[in-house]
């Protein structure tokens, strides 16, 4: 289905610490990511991550899309902006799909999540 919350990411200065505060805070299991720069929370239904390197971040709430493509284009007509987030590696994207941050016609945060095929 498409629009259902589906991934969340928190930006932090220092994943290392974040993984700290937010696995003894909340009780989380976080397991290191596949580029090595980050981590992957582990809690009850709604799956997440975490990466470094972005201080005073909000968190990231991303909408499940059948085609990013698609979905992005959408976007960008409805007159909302899409950032790019540099190449994507077939490693993460067999494990995790593909993502893309957004910005609404207002300027408000979302992302966008096509999951791996299959899943």
């Amino acid at each position: 289905m498409t629009g259902e919350p589906s991934f969340f990411e928190l930006g932090v200065a220092d994943p290392e610490r974040g993984r700290v505060f937010y696995g003894t805070l909340f009780g989380w299991s976080l397991e290191a990511g596949p580029t090595g720069r980050g981590f992957s929370i582990g809690t009850a239904g709604l799956p997440g991550g975490m990466h470094g390197g972005d201080p005073g971040a909000s968190p990231y709430l991303f909408f499940r899309v059948d085609d990013l493509d698609a979905a992005v284009a959408r976007v960008r007509e409805l007159g909302g902006s899409v950032e790019e987030l540099g190449e994507e590696d077939a490693e993460s994207m067999a494990r995790f799909g593909r993502f893309k941050l957004c910005r609404d016609d207002q300027g408000s945060s979302f992302g966008l999540h096509e999951p791996p095929h299959g899943k």
